[in-house]
C-alpha cells in the first residue's frame, strides 16, 4: 500500500499539481489528500478512478500491479 501512495504522490509531482489542485480535483480538503500520500487515512476506490482518469494512467498503475503507465480505459481515446 506505502508504494501505491507514493505512486499517486509521484503522479501529482510529475504533473506539476499541489496537494491543493488534486483536492479540487477530488473535491475534498487539501490537508485529506496529504493524509492520503501519508497513508493515514485510506483513499477510497472512487478517488483513485478520478485520478487514474486525470492522469490517464491505468488502474493497475495506480496499485502498483505494473511499473507500465498505460492510460485510463475509461476514456474514449476516439
Amino acid at each position: 500500500m506505502e508504494k501505491c501512495l507514493e505512486r499517486i504522490k509521484e503522479l501529482r509531482k510529475e504533473s506539476g499539481l499541489t496537494q491543493k489542485q488534486v483536492a479540487e480535483i477530488l473535491n475534498v480538503s487539501p490537508s485529506t489528500v496529504s493524509r492520503y500520500e501519508s497513508g493515514k487515512i485510506p483513499i477510497r476506490i472512487n478517488e483513485v478512478i478520478l485520478l487514474a482518469e486525470y492522469y490517464d494512467v491505468c488502474l493497475d498503475y495506480i496499485g502498483c500491479f505494473t511499473d507500465k503507465k498505460g492510460y485510463f480505459l475509461g476514456k474514449d481515446k476516439h
